[in-house]
């Protein structure tokens, strides 16, 4: 086992991360507390939860906190109860990872279902939105850090509404940061992490070799690099 020391990366600071279960979301969260933070990890699916939590006990002995949420149902009182266990436990936030997403359907615009679409974008904006409006609060108590996954494949035929909504997540970026940026406690950042062997890419491409591209851990860099800005302000 493998135990932080206190001039860790992150030591002492609170970090939640959204898809947490696996892909991205749980490398993610991995790297954060081998640097030393404390991680609330949610998701929907508790044994891959778990087992993420089994791991980072295992390798780095710091306690990190399961949170099971299901983002297409989820109410606004939800976020906000979230948001108070967090504050009531740990007194505060340090950064919001969103990784959570859904593929939805890829079709052209004609034959996309209603229904599909719409719980698309619930799951990658509007549950996006609801849990960073209800943690605002917490992130504007000190320097912290809010990051968003993006996709370059926004503009792209055929990838509906799960492209619309990375797009739409840009934009609701570029509008925090420009609200948030005369305070300067909260820095808000996007993060393309390009094509990685995750479920969603399996979904989006069942007949490529996924051989070559980047696996999970190979792309944490770039949201441990976001979360290093200022670290030390944000503890």
């Amino acid at each position: 086992m493998q135990t932080h020391t206190e001039d860790s990366q992150l030591a002492d600071q609170i970090i939640l991360i959204t898809g947490a279960a696996q892909g991205i979301g749980a490398s993610v969260a991995k790297a954060c507390a081998q640097a030393g933070a404390t991680v609330i990890l949610l998701d929907k699916q508790v044994p891959q939860l778990e087992a993420v939590y089994d791991e980072i006990v295992e390798q780095t002995g710091i306690i990190p906190a399961i949170y099971p949420l299901d983002l297409k149902g989820a109410t606004v009182d939800n976020y906000k109860q979230l948001a108070q266990t967090i504050s009531d436990n740990f007194g505060k936030l340090n950064a919001l990872i969103h990784c959570a997403a859904t593929l939805g359907q890829l079709a052209p615009v004609m034959n996309q279902d209603p229904k599909t679409w719409a719980e698309t974008i619930h799951i990658n904006l509007t549950a996006t939105y609801l849990l960073t409006q209800a943690c605002l609060p917490l992130l504007k108590q000190q320097t912290s850090h809010l990051i968003f996954t993006t996709d370059a494949h926004k503009h792209t035929a055929y990838w509906g509404a799960y492209g619309i909504s990375k797009a739409a997540i840009e934009a609701f970026a570029e509008q925090l940061k420009d609200e948030l940026e005369a305070e300067g406690k909260v820095i808000v950042s996007t993060i393309d992490p390009g094509e990685v062997r995750t479920a969603l890419y399996a979904r989006a491409y069942p007949a490529r070799n996924p051989e070559h591209l980047n696996l999970p851990d190979d792309v944490v860099h770039h949201y441990i690099g976001k979360l290093n800005i200022e670290a030390n302000s944000a503890a």
